[in-house]
């Protein structure tokens, strides 16, 4: 464990200072625990447990500046594993599904790496499924660390106005890694005027 917090701190210390590699590789090695942990707490099946991985996925590129490089990356990943596989579990118990205990078992799951898909393949192939700009928006801000003012100065936007933009790009995104589970396409949400990002 103490090996593994402090080789992904430095991946993703590195990656917050916009080193795109350190960034595609702390993602390849995260993904296979993030797998083990959704599919250890979600008995209902591959596609549940990929939506999970995805949501995960999305909620890393959003939050990752929120990680304080001071404290071990693992309990703030996991924290953010156990939120969305909760989560899934809520909505599942909405729709009539069972309920499902979601006790921590991220400390005891094996790290299986073998033939994992990398994080960074698909991340890029659903912001492939978006317009160019919001791709760029997503990109510019979630993975490269850019500030909506530095984006909107270069791409001629409101710092508000690339706000938007992004919180509406990733709700797209959750929307389409979502579709990807169902094999449907799912309705975009109408925006509000006042969102902003979290």
């Amino acid at each position: 464990m103490t090996e593994r917090n402090a080789q992904w701190g430095d991946l993703l210390r590195r990656a917050n200072r916009g080193e795109a590699a350190a960034y595609a590789r702390f993602l390849t090695e995260v993904v296979p625990v993030i797998r083990n942990i959704a599919r250890a707490r979600s008995p209902h099946g591959a596609d549940e447990v990929e939506d999970i991985v995805q949501e995960v996925l999305l909620a890393l590129h959003a939050k990752r500046h929120t990680w304080r490089e001071s404290d071990p990356v693992t309990p703030w990943l996991y924290a953010i594993v156990r939120y969305k596989t909760a989560d899934a579990a809520r909505k599942r118990r909405a729709g009539g599904g069972r309920q499902v205990p979601i006790d921590d078992l991220a400390d005891v799951l094996p790290d299986d790496t073998a033939g994992e898909v990398t994080a960074a393949g698909d991340l890029t192939r659903l912001l492939g499924e978006i317009d160019d700009r919001s791709a760029g928006i997503v990109r510019a801000v979630g993975v490269e660390g850019q500030s909506a003012g530095e984006v909107g100065a270069r791409l001629g936007m409101s710092e508000g106005a690339v706000r938007v933009a992004y919180h509406r790009a990733l709700q797209r995104l959750r929307d389409k890694a979502g579709a990807v589970g169902t094999g449907q396409a799912k309705q975009p949400r109408p925006a509000k005027v006042d969102e902003r990002l979290e």
